[in-house]
């Protein structure tokens, strides 16, 4: 989404696209996965001034509007990304915590399973699965 209709999308809600709501909407966006802190980082890259507090209420409120979201993919802060990135599941490695992700179809059999089962819907932009990635098994000897 351009930041035109980052524009857009604010206004028809009653809201200014500011300097500050666009720097941090284009962090997450370059950044994909980032808790506030890093996004704090990278917006202070192009803007010294920006504190975490502005960060923080600037993410509540684009997450209200539906422009980003989040995930746990582990203790601490939230991971952050943009809302129009395509569904997926987080695939977290408890050795080298790379976030690595697979389409939501991957876990279909159990989302249905819920669904079928629980009356569940599952939020797979939410989902996170942790393990051991491909990497780190491998260095363990077998």
């Amino acid at each position: 989404m351009a930041g035109t209709a980052w524009q857009s999308h604010l206004r028809a809600r009653g809201y200014r696209l500011t300097p500050q709501r666009q720097l941090v909407l284009e962090a997450v966006d370059s950044l994909r996965h980032a808790t506030p802190d890093e996004i704090a980082a990278e917006v202070r890259r192009i803007a010294s001034g920006v504190n975490i507090s502005t960060v923080y209420r600037t993410l509540e409120l684009l997450e209200e509007l539906e422009l980003v979201r989040h995930a746990h993919l582990g203790h601490g802060a939230p991971s952050y990304s943009v809302a129009w990135d395509d569904d997926h599941v987080h695939l977290v490695c408890r050795d080298c915590s790379v976030v690595d992700e697979v389409p939501p179809d991957a876990l279909m059999d159990v989302v249905q399973r819920l669904r079928d089962e629980r009356g569940f819907e599952v939020d797979v932009g939410h989902f996170a699965v942790f393990g051991r990635c491909a990497a780190c098994t491998a260095t363990v000897p077998g």
